[in-house]
């Protein structure tokens, strides 16, 4: 007899639920005087968080970079789809954006710092036959006060993750008949799409928005290199914080997390509470009977802003590429006098083991996570199980409670406990973010698959377990191959997990990297970012070819190339 599965969905859950929920009591119960922390006074904490001169200016830029970001983002994908829905600009767009979602935040940053920067590429192109400069303007680009470059940065890097939120999304609403129907009314391709198709697919990607906001307004590694300084944004201040030799200032942070977890509250009700404004307003619109014949008039709008975003990151990353393995290189040049690989041979002995650390640490949480999620995965098949409402609303907690709101806390129950570090300490954490990803990843194709092979199969006489292992993951091996390597990528590029849970005493290509953000070495970044790049582009790359070469046979198991 096969034994059940149904109490993996529940391990599942536990896996989710469990940290998140532990480093909310963490963060809590020092406050109100249940956990003792080195005799420090919770009273004492609150006034003196209350009592920090930069509270309201680094509360302020967490809010107005988290919601300007996430508008912005948002904004770029409703242009883009509005204007080029069925084009073969679309098209284009979605082949070049797809693999930016790989690149890990950290990496990114730098390269848009790289290419924004006063003594960067843009200024070096246009130096100094355009502008007539012979040295890199005295302009405040990176770390301004305002947080632009923080806030730019990051909608350029969410953008691409909800156009492809949207586009999955697309295929659910039945947006061509839709927007057949508007036109045949007389309304304009544009505002057919706005009208029909835009509200059926925000229902869709609503909670992916919420992920976006939450994450924006409280992100460390990104805003450590693109945000301001004097003050930071709140979350970098925690971090600070919960970094202190002195004790008494994790109590500090303990209160700060708990304040940026309000903030993100507040913010995703405002969102809430915009919604249903810009619902109101949207409703009133169509009532008008405007058939919106000038939306059209975007559409070249539309194809720059796309390719902006996209060159934005591509231009980026090409620039980590040569400040790796530039040697002379003097402003305004556009090109390097020379290339070599010098920076490489004096970097490789210190980037080994960060990258061994970080390969292990991804691998294991990877497989943990793609285990958890085949098995409560199969268990819905055999079962006949349905995820409710709630199950999917947990799927999301890790992403929608801010990293800087529970980790810390995390961390304080990790030293009560006297785990102050240790790499099975990250993985399990890294394990908390890479499960939601591997299975919002392979849940469609997973669910997606014929049930009638198994039905022959079984007919046969094979019993479930041969079904599972003999025919549907080989036909799944794409599939389960891709969620994998998205898993690998959010491993490889968390920073605070690390940080924390492992005590500053783990050392992956992320932290090593982000680390040189305060300091001027572009080369010392460069091969850094370059690394870390190369180390979540890497898993997809033996996802795509792997199935390739295991059923180079099996024609039909192989996905084309879309």
């Amino acid at each position: 007899m096969t034994p059940s599965l149904t109490w993996v969905p529940r391990l599942t859950l536990a896996a989710l639920v469990l940290p998140v929920g532990a480093g909310l009591w963490g963060v809590i119960a020092p406050l109100l005087g249940l956990v003792q922390i080195n005799g420090a006074d919770p009273t004492e904490a609150i006034d003196d968080l209350f009592a920090w001169p930069g509270l309201t200016r680094a509360s302020l830029l967490s809010v107005t970079t988290g919601i300007g970001a996430t508008v912005l983002a948002l904004a770029i994908v409703v242009l883009i789809l509005c204007q080029l829905h069925g084009t073969r600009a679309l098209g284009w767009l979605r082949r070049l954006l797809s693999p930016l979602l790989s690149v890990p935040h950290a990496a990114a940053a730098f390269g848009l710092a790289f290419l924004i920067a006063p003594s960067g590429w843009v200024a070096r192109l246009f130096s100094p036959w355009a502008t007539g400069w012979d040295h890199p303007p005295d302009i405040l680009i990176l770390n301004d006060p305002w947080g632009m470059a923080l806030t730019l940065g990051l909608a350029i890097k969410e953008a691409p993750f909800l156009l492809l939120m949207s586009l999955a999304a697309l295929g659910q609403v039945r947006a061509d008949q839709s927007i057949y129907i508007a036109r045949a009314l007389g309304h304009s391709g544009s505002g057919a799409w706005l009208k029909t198709v835009f509200p059926a697919v925000y229902r869709q990607i609503r909670l992916p928005v919420y992920v976006v906001l939450a994450y924006s307004m409280t992100v460390v590694d990104v805003a450590m290199i693109l945000g301001p300084t004097r003050p930071t944004t709140l979350s970098v201040q925690i971090l600070r914080w919960m970094s202190d030799p002195d004790l008494a200032y994790r109590l500090q942070g303990a209160a700060g997390a708990l304040l940026q977890l309000g903030l993100v509250l507040g913010a995703l009700g405002l969102w809430w509470v915009a919604e249903r404004l810009v619902a109101r307003l949207g409703k009133r619109w169509v009532e008008g009977g405007s058939r919106s014949l000038h939306l059209n008039r975007l559409r070249p709008l539309a194809r720059g802003v796309g390719a902006v975003t996209a060159l934005a990151v591509l231009l980026g990353l090409m620039g980590l590429f040569v400040w790796a393995l530039a040697g002379q290189w003097r402003y305004p040049d556009a090109w390097p006098q020379q290339l070599s690989l010098r920076s490489w041979q004096r970097f490789a002995p210190q980037i080994t083991d960060p990258l061994l650390e970080t390969a292990v640490i991804a691998l294991i949480s990877t497989m943990i996570a793609l285990a958890l999620c085949i098995g409560s995965l199969e268990a819905e098949s055999r079962h006949n199980l349905r995820p409710t409402t709630r199950a999917m609303a947990l799927l999301y907690l890790p992403l929608l409670i801010p990293q800087i709101a529970f980790l810390p806390g995390l961390q304080v129950l990790l030293l009560q406990a006297g785990l102050t570090s240790g790499r099975w300490v990250v993985i399990l954490s890294h394990l908390v973010f890479v499960l939601p990803y591997v299975f919002l990843s392979l849940s469609d194709p997973w669910r997606a698959w014929d049930t009638r092979y198994g039905t022959v199969a079984r007919a046969l006489g094979t019993s479930p377990n041969g079904v599972l292992l003999r025919v549907r993951l080989p036909m799944l091996l794409t599939p389960v191959l891709t969620a994998a390597a998205v898993g690998c990528a959010v491993s490889v590029g968390q920073y605070l997990p690390t940080l924390l849970a492992g005590g500053g005493r783990v050392a992956t290509i992320t932290t090593e990297a982000v680390a040189l953000s305060s300091g001027g070495n572009r080369r010392a970044i460069g091969v850094y970012g370059v690394a870390q790049t190369l180390a979540a582009l890497i898993p997809f790359a033996i996802a795509l070819g792997l199935p390739r070469l295991i059923h180079r046979n099996r024609r039909a198991l192989i996905p084309e190339r879309s």
